[in-house]
C-alpha cells in the first residue's frame, strides 16, 4: 500500500509501520513472498475498520438543523430511525450500538461533530 493513502483499518496501519521500519522486507526475505502478510492485513482491516466519513446529504442536513438545537431527552421511534439512517450514511457502516440513552447521546455527538465541520 502506498503510504500517501489513508488507512482503511488497523491492517493498513500495521503495514505502513512494517514498511517504514523495514520489518516487511525482513519478513519477506525470511518467509518468502507468501508470508501471509496480505491475509493478516485484510483480517485486521475487517476487525478494526476506521470510520470513513462522508458528507451529510442535503435532506439530512435540513433535518439536523431542526433536530440538533433541541436535542430532546426523549427520542421518538421516528427520530431514532432517522438518526440511525443518518449515522449509517455518514460513517458508511451499520450502527452497532445499543438503544440505551447514553448510546443515543454518543451517536448524536458523533453526528454533530461531522455536521459542525460541514457547516463551518
Amino acid at each position: 500500500m502506498a503510504r500517501n493513502k489513508k488507512p482503511k483499518g488497523l491492517g493498513d496501519t500495521v503495514e505502513n509501520i512494517f514498511d517504514a521500519t523495514g520489518i516487511a522486507t525482513v519478513a519477506k526475505a525470511v518467509l518468502g513472498e507468501k508470508c501471509g502478510c496480505e491475509e493478516r492485513k485484510e483480517a485486521l482491516n475487517k476487525l478494526w475498520t476506521y470510520k470513513q466519513v462522508s458528507c451529510i446529504n442535503e435532506n439530512d442536513l435540513i433535518w439536523l438543523q431542526e433536530f440538533l438545537p433541541t436535542k430532546p431527552n426523549q427520542l421518538t421511534i421516528k427520530m431514532q430511525e432517522q438518526l440511525k439512517a443518518i449515522y449509517e450514511r455518514i460513517f458508511n457502516t451499520p450502527y452497532r450500538g445499543s438503544t440505551c440513552g447514553s448510546c443515543w447521546r454518543d451517536m448524536i455527538n458523533e453526528i454533530e461533530k461531522v455536521y459542525t465541520t460541514q457547516i463551518s
